[in-house]
């Protein structure tokens, strides 16, 4: 399983990569946006999470409504996100995870948003605190102790943009990552992510 994900986690970031070299550097950076913020529970585990996103696909729709026309623009984007988290009283749940998949988001002309993010190559890796094995009549400590799960995710999210700035918009989600082959079993896990997003071609 683990084969298989970094894989296609090799296989996204490849794509991604012959994309990005196809447009001009200006194109490039007015699609790309940058993030950071907070990820975790507040009680039993916090971190930071830092991403990028990229539009791939954006269109405005209008609806009449009570008899107003209302513009709202879809936007579905690449993204990829990098982070970590501990519990840092009894330092037992402490890893560190990346995730790539692609986000939908609408936003109206307030700038107002509503997202939702898929990411299908999740990867998660917790460490342990100190740890030591018995071989024989030997006791070693482990270099690293913790292992690897496959996590997707699921985010679920509000936001406001803010156009033409280099703080561009803010972000908070409600997050399902389910970490796969745990103990036998699945571990769901939910987090709250609340941050920041950044364009640097602005110069705001």
């Amino acid at each position: 399983m683990k084969k298989l994900l970094l894989a296609f986690m090799a296989l996204f970031t490849f794509t991604l990569s012959a994309q990005y070299e196809s447009l001009s550097s200006s194109s490039f950076w007015d699609k790309t946006e940058f993030k950071i913020g907070y990820s975790g529970t507040i009680f039993w585990s916090n971190g930071l999470t830092v991403g990028a996103e990229y539009v791939w696909k954006e269109y405005d729709k209008t609806k009449e409504r009570r008899g107003t026309e209302r513009t709202n623009t879809h936007q579905f984007l690449f993204n990829g996100n990098l982070g970590f988290a501990t519990n840092f009283a009894s330092k037992t749940d402490t890893g560190a995870f990346t995730n790539f998949g692609i986000t939908w988001r609408r936003t109206n002309k307030k700038g107002k948003q509503f997202s939702i993010e898929i990411n299908p190559l999740g990867y998660y890796r917790s460490f342990l605190p100190e740890t030591f094995e018995v071989n024989g009549d030997n006791v070693d400590k482990v270099f690293l102790p913790g292992r690897g799960y496959y996590a997707p995710s699921l985010s679920i999210g509000i936001g406001r943009q803010r156009k033409g700035k280099v703080r561009s918009g803010s972000y908070f989600n409600i997050n399902y990552s389910p970490r796969f082959n745990y103990n036998a079993g699945t571990l769901p896990t939910f987090s709250l992510q609340y941050g920041f997003r950044f364009n640097f071609k602005n110069k705001k």
